[in-house]
């Protein structure tokens, strides 16, 4: 008789510790939810979920979570140049002290590289394998440059350059940046971009309406698959791959 209570209680015991993981299970599943429902809705409220990267999604969330106002941020930016095509920008974030220009990247491996220079180096396999991209600083000062084109006033307003790498990767040997320019990985963005807050006066905006309208007018022209379509061609014929032969 014992033995048969005893054998009960273990089954019930069992059972009741079943149903408390199931139980612990679906909460955990139902905060994970509440988790990613939020992060999109955040994440919404300045882009579409589909452009972009999920790197320049995920920097844009860490810049809301910091207390940055969705209508500072301007993501995935399209700026017409006299030429006519486009030059892209990821992500432009408007503060009291200017605009901060972010250029976003992905690599793992060892980052090599100086301001001047027009290449920079991504090392893998400790060694074994080396791969050039274009100096990062350099297409960043661009984007800055076809920004100060659009208007007398931001031809004048302070802007700020900073270089965000993401994925697994280390900078190991990054020198010569110049003042106005950050590089940084994605754990330390947060800290540049109080830095640059903090180490500098407010910037004198003779029109924010302005400043506004030509920034969402340039995101609006990313929205236009066409013309993504014709800035990567743009890119294509720039690297000129399609005319090498080996």
């Amino acid at each position: 008789m014992e033995t048969g209570i005893i054998i009960f209680l273990s089954i019930m015991a069992v059972a009741g510790a079943i149903l408390h993981s199931r139980a612990h299970q679906r909460h955990r599943k139902w905060e994970w939810e509440e988790h990613t429902n939020h992060n999109r809705q955040l994440i919404e409220s300045v882009t579409q979920l589909d452009r972009g990267t999920w790197s320049e999604r995920d920097l844009i969330l860490e810049l809301l979570r910091a207390g940055f106002k969705p209508g500072a941020l301007f993501h995935d930016l399209y700026i017409k140049k006299h030429n006519g095509q486009n030059t892209q920008i990821d992500l432009v974030l408007a503060t009291n002290v200017g605009l901060i220009v972010f250029e976003v990247k992905d690599y793992t491996g060892w980052i090599f590289g100086n301001g001047g220079q027009n290449q920079w180096t991504q090392v893998l396999a400790y060694g074994r394998d080396k791969y050039r991209f274009y100096n990062p600083v350099r297409q960043n000062d661009g984007h800055i440059r076809a920004l100060r084109k659009q208007s007398a006033q931001f031809a004048q307003l302070p802007m700020f350059s900073v270089i965000v790498f993401y994925g697994n990767c280390t900078l190991r040997d990054i020198s010569f940046i110049p003042n106005g320019t950050y590089v940084t990985t994605a754990r330390r963005v947060l800290d540049v971009v109080n830095t640059i807050i903090d180490d500098n006066p407010p910037a004198n905006y003779t029109d924010k309406r302005e400043v506004i309208r030509i920034l969402a007018d340039a995101v609006q022209n990313g929205a236009d698959s066409e013309s993504r379509e014709h800035h990567a061609e743009s890119v294509q014929d720039m690297l000129g791959k399609n005319r090498v032969f080996d």
